[in-house]
C-alpha cells in the first residue's frame, strides 16, 4: 500500500511538472518575464549588440532578418539557430545568406554566466533585434518575452514559408497572411530593408530585365553585380542611407530604386501604394507601424505539440 501512495505521489507530481511547462509554453509574452529571474538581461543583450554594430553596423541587418527568418517558421522559437543536417540555416532562403549566429552565441553565453538556464535563446534574439534596430538610428519598443527554444528546426518550412526577392505583390500578402500579418504589417515590416545588404545573385534579374527601375539606378548597381559571376558582391538595399534605419526605403520605392523585385512590387500600380507614399514622408507613421507588426509577429508561437526547452547552447538541443 505504501508503494502504490509513493507511486501515485510521483505520478501527481509528474503531472503537475508537465503542466507547468506546458503553461510555460503556452504562456502570455511579457515584458517583465525575466524581472525577478534575470534582472541584468536587458543590459547584457544591449552591450553585446553595441559591441557587434560598432564592429559591423550592417549587423544590425542581419540580427533583424534571423529574427524574420526565425519567427516565420514555427514561430518564435528559435529554431533558425540550431545546427545540424536538417537545419534551418541550410534552407535555401538561409543558406549562404543568414549571418550573425556568433553575436547571438556571445550574447548567450553572457546571459548564461548571470542566469543559468533562465533565458531563452528565442527571447535572446528578439531583444538583440529591437537593439540593433534601435542602435543604427531606428525606434526602440518594449519587447514582450517568455518565448521557449524549439528542440528541433523545420527545414522544409522554411523553404516553404519564407518570401523570396523575386515574389510578387500577391505572394508577399499570402505569404505574410499565412502568419497572421496584413498586407499594412507586410509594407511596413519590409521598411526592414532600409538597412542590409543583398548579394548581386538576389537582384542581377530585375537591374538588367525589368523596365520599373530607375535608370541610374540600374547602371549604378550593375557596375558591380555583371551579367554574369559577382555572384556574392553585395550592394545596399537602401541606396540613399545604407546603415540608417529610416523611411529612405519608401522614398527609394516612389524613385523605382527597390533593389528586390519584391520590394518594388510595393509600389508599382498595386494596393501598397498609397501607404508607401505615406511611409515616405512620415517617418513617425512608420516607425509607429513598424513597431507594431514586429510585436506582432514576435507574438507567433510554435505550432501545439512542439517539444521546447530553454536551449543551453542556441546550436543544440540540450
Amino acid at each position: 500500500m505504501a508503494a502504490f501512495t509513493s507511486r501515485s505521489t510521483t505520478l501527481i507530481a509528474f503531472a503537475v511538472i508537465l503542466a507547468v511547462l506546458s503553461g510555460a509554453a503556452e504562456a502570455q509574452l511579457s515584458a517583465n518575464f525575466y524581472a525577478k529571474s534575470c534582472p541584468n538581461l536587458a543590459t547584457i543583450v544591449r552591450q553585446g549588440m553595441m559591441a557587434a554594430v560598432q564592429r559591423e553596423p550592417r549587423m544590425a541587418a542581419s540580427i533583424l532578418r534571423l529574427f524574420f527568418h526565425d519567427c516565420f517558421v514555427n514561430g518564435c522559437d528559435g529554431s533558425l539557430l540550431l545546427d545540424g543536417t536538417n537545419s534551418e540555416k541550410a534552407a535555401g532562403p538561409n543558406a549562404n545568406s543568414a549571418r550573425g549566429f556568433e553575436v547571438i552565441d556571445a550574447i548567450k553565453t553572457q546571459v548564461e554566466a548571470s542566469c543559468r538556464a533562465t533565458v531563452s535563446c528565442a527571447d535572446i534574439l528578439a531583444l538583440a533585434t529591437r537593439d540593433g534596430v534601435n542602435l543604427v538610428g531606428g525606434p526602440t519598443w518594449s519587447v514582450p518575452l517568455g518565448r521557449r527554444d524549439s528542440r528541433a528546426a523545420f527545414q522544409s518550412l522554411a523553404n516553404a514559408n519564407l518570401p523570396g526577392p523575386g515574389s510578387s505583390l500577391a505572394t508577399l500578402i499570402r505569404m505574410f497572411g499565412n502568419q497572421g500579418l496584413n498586407a499594412r504589417d507586410m509594407t511596413a515590416l519590409s521598411g526592414a530593408h532600409t538597412i542590409g545588404r543583398s548579394q548581386c545573385q538576389f537582384f542581377r534579374s530585375r537591374i538588367y530585365t525589368e523596365t520599373n527601375i530607375n535608370g541610374s539606378f540600374a547602371a549604378l548597381r550593375q557596375q558591380t553585380c555583371p551579367r554574369s559571376g559577382g555572384d556574392g558582391n553585395l550592394a545596399p538595399l537602401d541606396v540613399t542611407t545604407a546603415d540608417a534605419f529610416d523611411n529612405a526605403y519608401y522614398t527609394n520605392l516612389v524613385q523605382r530604386r527597390g533593389l528586390f523585385h519584391s520590394d518594388q512590387e510595393l509600389f508599382n500600380g498595386g494596393s501598397q501604394d498609397t501607404l508607401v507614399r505615406q511611409y515616405s514622408t512620415n517617418p513617425g507613421q512608420f516607425n509607429a507601424d513598424f513597431i507594431a507588426a514586429m510585436v506582432k509577429m514576435g507574438n507567433l508561437k510554435p505550432a501545439a505539440g512542439t517539444a521546447t526547452e530553454i536551449r543551453l547552447n542556441c546550436r543544440k538541443p540540450n
